[in-house]
């Protein structure tokens, strides 16, 4: 397999895999990278669990990237089911064609013929499985990101160890579909409840954490270059603070992410900001925490906290839950 991240290759190892990913605009560790190596060469689905923001779905994009594959997006919520998952029949267009054949005046011959006319694939409007399994090509498999599994309920878990397990789908009047080659999976969890351990056993596991200081300020810079590298570096050393009560005295409802981090950054760029300040971060907060006690926690001791002091927390903190 070459390193060139081309259409049907793949890298030799997880070092020309986090090359890749960078060239994708990911810069990922060398855990992430590894990870995704080894579900790739093992063709094993890979469980991404970590905290909001840390860049579960980011990576699963610059991974499709690299492969050249379409990426395929399943959004998991309460209540999900298996049929906004698999497939759902076109309903008006089969209607169109029993009136196109009522009004041609040439029945067919049988009901079979008719019914097999409206339940014909070009009527199968597929979704996210069933697209996966179409889409997946021997030395080209479709990315399939099934994104926040830990919102969806036990049920839609159980089908999933099952279409995990087969990677074929049965369409009562088609027949059954599978796929010419697995499809490259990726689920993440951001910890909202515990996923199954018969779910995580047919998976390969990673815990995603934050980044470094270094990493985050790396990822700053990577996405928002206009901004001046003084308040990339002040941005970043905030948010490692913040997201260590330790460090900060603040114990948040919902630490930053790095989405926020690099949205914290834009923000100050805009109010042209070339370094981080208590006047310009209180002005933007809303763009770093997103939880009302969190901005009041954290705009009591925001002085300190820029300063990297440590001091106990005010009132606003100690009322946390």
């Amino acid at each position: 397999m070459g390193a060139t991240g081309a259409p049907g290759t793949g890298p030799d190892d997880p070092g020309a895999l986090a090359v890749l990913l960078d060239g994708q605009g990911y810069l990922a560790d060398d855990g992430a990278a590894t990870a995704c190596f080894l579900a790739l060469r093992m063709q094993r689905p890979l469980f991404l669990e970590g905290d909001a923001g840390v860049g579960k779905t980011e990576l699963a994009r610059a991974f499709s990237g690299v492969l050249g594959a379409p990426l395929i997006r399943l959004q998991c919520h309460e209540g999900i089911d298996a049929s906004q998952a698999l497939y759902d029949w076109d309903h008006p267009r089969q209607l169109l064609h029993l009136r196109a054949v009522q009004a041609s005046g040439q029945a067919p011959a049988a009901a079979e013929e008719l019914e097999a006319g409206m339940y014909d694939r070009r009527y199968l409007q597929a979704r996210p499985l069933l697209r996966a399994l179409e889409e997946s090509a021997p030395g080209r498999p479709a990315v399939l990101l099934i994104d926040e599994i830990d919102r969806a309920d036990d049920e839609f878990e159980a089908f999933l160890l099952e279409f995990l397990s087969e990677f074929a789908i049965s369409v009562p009047e088609l027949g059954t579909v599978r796929a010419a080659a697995p499809p490259a999976v990726v689920l993440t969890s951001n910890r909202t409840r515990e996923v199954h351990d018969a779910l995580k056993r047919r998976c390969l596991y990673h815990w995603m954490p934050h980044p470094s200081f270094e990493r985050e300020a790396a990822i700053i810079a990577r996405r928002r270059p206009e901004a001046a590298d003084r308040l990339v570096r002040a941005v970043a050393a905030a948010a490692q603070r913040l997201r260590d009560p330790a460090s900060s005295g603040i114990d948040l409802v919902k630490p930053p992410g790095v989405a926020e981090t690099i949205d914290w950054t834009a923000a100050l760029t805009a109010l042209g900001a070339t370094a981080l300040d208590a006047d310009a971060a209180a002005r933007t907060l809303g763009a770093l925490v997103k939880h009302r006690d969190d901005v009041d926690a954290v705009r009591e001791r925001l002085s300190a906290l820029l300063n990297g002091a440590a001091a106990a927390p005010g009132p606003a903190a100690r009322a946390r839950p």
